[in-house]
């Protein structure tokens, strides 16, 4: 993503989406009444860096559920076709997404619009060299029958390239979202709880600044009452409209 926080174009709309935006695309979300962790607190080990690192049968685990998962076939929805549409109407849109299913682009907003706050599940990456490839490639050889696959470079572990748990956000990545909150005009928050920091403190600074903070969730937020509207409706209704009306604006 571009480091520059607006395009020169008119006020900026910036949005953060989390894993609610992409639950009707198939994507089960991590936190919510149905999240991963509450049907089964163990799998977040198979996300989290120093038990995939340590023990070969997470890692074997981990294969499985990236080859198995929803996120390999998901589409993008309404909601994601919205954001697009209101960046293609020349309104200036800068998606800070804690997501890592590439959605987004998938439906149709350009890569340097989009900031990933943890990485991507559609790129694979050595944790020994810098060798990095498609996924899917990847896959292939999970499903070939090599159920913890080494590196073809040097032998080392493979991981997806997201940031797990246990693992730092890039700086620079960070710095960028936190300049993107700060010049928006119009902040929205997109099927995030605001629970993961430091993803979850852009919201402040975005109202501190001066933005105005719309948050569009199922579940309460802890920064709703910095919000000028808040949202309750499923999110793949009730986003189209209101990017809609931003983009008349």
């Amino acid at each position: 993503m571009s480091t520059t926080a607006g395009d020169g174009r008119g006020p900026l709309v910036a949005i953060l989406s989390g894993a609610g935006i992409s639950t009707d695309s198939g994507i089960p979300d991590y936190r919510g009444p149905n999240g991963v962790w509450r049907r089964d607190p163990e799998a977040q080990k198979l996300v989290t860096y120093e038990y995939y690192m340590a023990d070969p049968e997470i890692r074997r685990r981990s294969w499985v559920m990236r080859r198995d998962g929803a996120a390999r076939g998901a589409r993008p929805n309404a909601a994601h076709a919205a954001v697009a549409e209101l960046a293609r109407s020349g309104t200036p849109v800068r998606v800070v997404t804690q997501n890592v299913d590439g959605l987004h682009q998938l439906a149709g907003l350009p890569e340097r619009k989009v900031l990933e706050l943890h990485g991507s599940s559609r790129t694979a990456v050595c944790t020994a060299c810098p060798w990095r490839g498609p996924m899917a490639e990847t896959l292939e050889r999970v499903a070939a029958g090599e159920a913890d696959p080494a590196c073809r470079e040097c032998g080392g572990i493979l991981k997806s390239a997201t940031v797990m748990f246990g693992q730092p956000l890039d700086p620079e990545v960070l710095a960028t979202a936190v300049a993107v909150a700060e010049a928006a005009e119009v902040f929205l928050v997109v099927g995030s709880s605001l629970q993961v920091q430091p993803a979850a403190s852009l919201a402040g600074r975005a109202a501190a600044a001066g933005a105005r903070l719309v948050v569009v969730n199922a579940e309460p937020t802890p920064y709703d009452h910095l919000a000028a509207e808040v949202v309750r409706e499923p999110i793949s209704e009730a986003l189209p409209p209101l990017l809609a009306r931003l983009g008349r604006v």
